[in-house]
């Protein structure tokens, strides 16, 4: 068996679906809650859920659905160790959900537009800043291509006010910063950094 979340903005946030004999499934939302979250964000390394959604908020997934009433404790190692029904009076339109704590998300905020302005992160609950120690061309670029907004065309500095700071080391064009090296909170990586702003080529909404 294995298990992913579809149709998120990170591979931490979707739709659960699990995989039986070579084909995806999703799972009913009847009684889906946050312990049944804990454990697929656990089991997925994406730390613990945050919240967790039904009515197919992450769109109506395919195939079978291959689990209803699923009543995890929060303890178990994977979602199939669950107890739950595997018969079923659900539609796809009840696939469920949840948002995981290693769930990354950006926005620019400050600047003209949402193509401009102070890099803010979305990470376990909260929104941080990001340093600029490391905001060299390739951090930019990989922000501004993954927010749609074209090519970083400067990069303004901000002060740091939000509760946390993150930390990302680009190595290679990437599809998001989550897919770069990051670290979190490690105050030594930070010093004396100001938050990384960027301008980039695009309009925002």
């Amino acid at each position: 068996s294995a298990l992913r979340l579809a149709g998120g903005r990170s591979r931490c946030e979707g739709r659960v679906e699990l995989e039986l004999a070579g084909t995806w499934g999703t799972v009913c939302d009847d009684s889906w809650d946050l312990a049944d979250g804990d454990v697929v964000c656990r089991q997925l390394r994406c730390g613990r859920a945050l919240r967790v959604h039904g009515d197919a908020a992450f769109g109506r997934g395919n195939g079978t659905i291959l689990r209803d009433e699923v009543a995890c404790q929060g303890h178990e190692q994977h979602l199939w160790d669950c107890p739950a029904e595997l018969e079923h009076d659900c539609s796809h339109k009840e696939d469920a959900g949840v948002l995981c704590s290693e769930h990354q998300e950006w926005r620019l905020s400050g600047g003209q537009d949402g193509c401009a302005g102070r890099v803010e992160v979305f990470f376990r609950g909260l929104w941080n800043t990001v340093c600029d120690s490391s905001w060299y061309q390739l951090e930019p670029r990989v922000l501004c291509h993954s927010l749609g907004c074209g090519e970083p065309l400067q990069h303004p500095s901000f002060n740091h006010t939000l509760p946390g700071k993150m930390f990302y080391l680009c190595e290679s064009p990437q599809p998001s910063l989550a897919h770069c090296r990051w670290i979190y909170n490690k105050s030594a990586l930070c010093y004396q950094s100001r938050a990384a702003g960027v301008v980039c080529s695009g309009m925002g909404p």
